[in-house]
């Protein structure tokens, strides 16, 4: 494993300043995955943290298929699902305490069930851990950013003055990222507003050591006398929510009896267990007016704030740094022109609001304002839920929005019957490769661009999307997908093959009419090919030129 490189010590002719290619604040699960990510693509980044180490309290407390498959990329699976609790559900409990719905969904996308509870903290820790591995990469710890100046997209980069001690810095860089919370000075530097709302309603988070209870699912308690929730941890750790009434002093609502009798009221059991902290939050349903000026991006908290009730928060930062961090370093290594980066705001914004209202409908059920209220709608889910396509639709959660872009960096496809559009995140399925070994389908694309072709793929067609890639300085591997229906002839060609065990792949590309797809460095589908089809050729190469600036849209 390399060492981390000591930026502080890189050389600095005299007169010059220090100079990172990306610097990052905040280091935080978003600042140091995107961290991370950069490393797998080989940029230098510096994480600036004004704290002396990582948070140590536990914050969020769910992950997603997408996150965990982040994490895949990152190099880091191996390490984090230890301490994963995979595949957990939610039990909704009347206000008569009668369970009236579950959620326990069973597929499994991205390669990982679609729900899964974790520990902030360890996560962040073995993040912070992971950069070790990248030569060029560093984290400052107990250094603040006081003020930054950015020169513009045709100057010298974005200038940083930082606080460390009594000591100040003064280093350089061509981007700067700004993961540094929902309070960000950088935001804020830039004067850029949030829109939305404040919940009314604040909530108690109570975190506990131990459980004796092996039930693995949350419970959460739609009971207008008291809103809570029950989050069962990896470790044998435990939460617990309890919504605040409007009028009641949070101080007060502290007080370590008060807690244990709510805790009693839910799970005689968890009330003598060891409390490791209790904590006041207020929700809030906001997002940046922009995510870019010049130079300077938002990413995580900084752009978006989401209330809990759908454990999307962190996960929505995840998916901004895996947005982020192939953009920027196609555009750092002079690969793809500095518009690049305008198509993460466009692609990214529209999906973390739509994950930001899902969040708030299941607030608002979560928290009946009266037993009428709570009778009304928990009254009607049950009824529809004797119907089996809405009983699937919540059950295994269908109603989470895809992970789709609109417009974006992206050849728009013309089959309607697509499965998979264009613009949106290609499923992992288990692939077998010779000799009969399965892996996941991430595992053999490598970090770069990914091309999957069928074994009736049009090789000029082919060929024209490698050139168009390699024209751009882009790395783009080949693999040959063979059919479910078909087994491994003798390959003597430079690519290795996978067989589409499930039929999976194959499904998706001929509900598009195609017979080859490229997928970005974050696996969304960035064209599908088509025999004959020279217009998706042409299309690819415009979006590529270097000086393309037009965004695409989904027809």
């Amino acid at each position: 494993m390399n060492a981390p490189l000591p930026l502080s010590a890189v050389p600095v002719l005299p007169g010059q300043q220090q100079h990172v290619p990306v610097v990052i604040v905040g280091a935080g699960p978003t600042g140091l995955m995107l961290a991370n990510l950069l490393g797998m693509q080989g940029v230098e980044v510096l994480v600036i943290e004004r704290n002396t180490s990582t948070v140590g309290e536990p914050r969020a407390v769910t992950i997603d298929d997408e996150s965990l498959r982040t994490v895949q990329a990152t190099g880091l699976i191996t390490e984090v699902l230890p301490h994963v609790v995979q595949g957990y559900g939610v039990h909704y409990y009347s206000w008569r305490n009668k369970v009236f719905a579950r959620i326990e969904p069973q597929a499994m996308e991205h390669g990982f069930p679609k729900r899964n509870a974790f520990r902030q903290q360890v996560l962040v820790g073995q993040l912070r851990d992971g950069l070790q591995r990248f030569a060029g990469s560093a984290i400052w710890f107990g250094h603040e950013l006081v003020k930054f100046h950015d020169d513009g997209e045709n100057g010298n980069g974005v200038q940083l003055e930082l606080r460390h001690g009594g000591e100040t810095k003064h280093i350089r860089c061509d981007w700067l990222v700004a993961c540094d919370g929902g309070r960000s000075g950088v935001r804020e530097q830039l004067g850029i507003q949030l829109t939305g709302s404040t919940y009314d309603e604040k909530w108690l988070i109570v975190d506990l050591l131990e459980r004796n209870s092996a039930f693995r699912h949350t419970r959460t308690y739609c009971d207008p006398a008291r809103p809570a929730i029950r989050l069962p941890g990896p470790d044998g750790t435990l939460r617990y929510e309890f919504m605040l009434h409007e009028g009641e002093d949070p101080d007060e609502m502290l007080d370590e009896a008060r807690v244990r009798a709510w805790i009693h009221a839910r799970e005689p059991a968890d009330a003598q267990l060891p409390i490791t902290r209790k904590v006041v939050y207020a929700f809030h349903a906001r997002v940046a007016g922009r995510w870019k000026a010049g130079r300077v991006l938002l990413a995580g908290d900084a752009a978006h704030l989401t209330p809990p009730f759908a454990g999307q928060g962190m996960n929505s930062g995840v998916r901004d740094a895996a947005n982020l961090a192939w953009k920027l370093a196609a555009v750092v290594k002079g690969r793809l022109p500095a518009s690049l980066l305008d198509s993460y705001e466009t692609e990214r914004k529209p999906h973390a609001w739509s994950l930001i209202q899902m969040a708030v409908r299941i607030g608002t059920f979560m928290q009946p304002k009266s037993v009428p209220a709570a009778m009304l709608t928990q009254g009607a889910l049950k009824l529809f839920s004797v119907f089996p396509p809405v009983r699937d639709y919540v059950l295994q959660l269908k109603f989470k929005p895809k992970p789709r872009f609109f417009e974006g960096f992206f050849v728009p496809g013309h089959a309607a019957a697509a499965r998979v559009p264009a613009g949106q995140l290609l499923p992992q399925p288990q692939v077998e490769l010779p000799g009969g070994a399965q892996a996941a389908l991430d595992d053999l694309l490598g970090s770069g661009f990914a091309l999957l072709s069928l074994a009736d793929a049009e090789g000029s067609t082919v060929a024209a999307a490698q050139a168009a890639l390699a024209a751009a300085g882009l790395d783009c591997r080949h693999i040959p997908v063979v059919a479910q229906s078909d087994d491994f002839l003798p390959h003597t060609g430079p690519d290795a093959s996978l067989r589409d065990c499930g039929g999976t792949l194959e499904a998706i590309l001929r509900s598009a009419g195609a017979q080859a797809v490229l997928l970005r460095p974050d696996r969304y589908v960035l064209a599908y090919l088509c025999r004959g089809d020279g217009q998706s050729i042409a299309q690819l190469r415009q979006l590529l030129q270097p000086h393309s600036t037009s965004i695409p849209q989904a027809a």
